[in-house]
């Protein structure tokens, strides 16, 4: 992988900072022609990744936060990892509306889920919990439908859910 492909972050998990993370991943991600739409979308769940390690991993303790995004071809991949209490049990923490905070909705798996064209999830108790997503840039594929996010090719479309591997 060229350095130039990657992004490497690591902060403080502090709320301040999910912005951050949000607006960096996008600068990022719009080095390839994902719509407006998509780039708001990975934003969302890089949001929403970022915010549980903040909410969730630490216990209200300060811990880290780390981002990986990398680009292969049309690929983006977003690791983001903690190194915090884990997840007991990842596929209910999966299922929409179920947190272990009652004064949160419980969507942000959802929402990755939604906007990303796949996510895996790592994690377990005391070890941590590291959420690897990706997108498929899509824009020299499809036409139609939506605006570019820079100048250049149609719009990417909203085809099937593909792996990056």
């Amino acid at each position: 992988m060229h350095p130039q492909n990657e992004l490497l972050l690591e902060f403080p998990s502090l709320p301040e900072n999910v912005g951050l993370a949000r607006v960096a991943v996008a600068a990022f991600a719009g080095q390839l022609d994902f719509t407006l739409a998509e780039l708001e979308e990975i934003k969302v769940a890089v949001s929403e990744a970022v915010t549980n390690c903040v909410v969730h991993a630490y216990d209200g303790q300060p811990g880290r936060v780390r981002i990986v995004a990398r680009r292969e071809g049309r690929t983006l991949e977003v690791v983001v990892e903690d190194y915090g209490r884990g997840i007991d049990d990842v596929e209910r923490a999966r299922q929409p509306a179920w947190s272990s905070d009652p004064e949160r909705m419980g969507l942000g798996f959802s929402f990755m889920e939604s906007f990303m064209d796949g996510i895996e999830i790592d994690s377990g108790p005391g070890r941590g919990t590291r959420v690897r997503m990706w997108k498929v840039c899509r824009s020299e594929e499809s036409a139609g439908g939506g605006t570019p996010a820079r100048g250049g090719g149609p719009a990417a479309g909203g085809a099937g859910r593909e792996a990056a591997d």
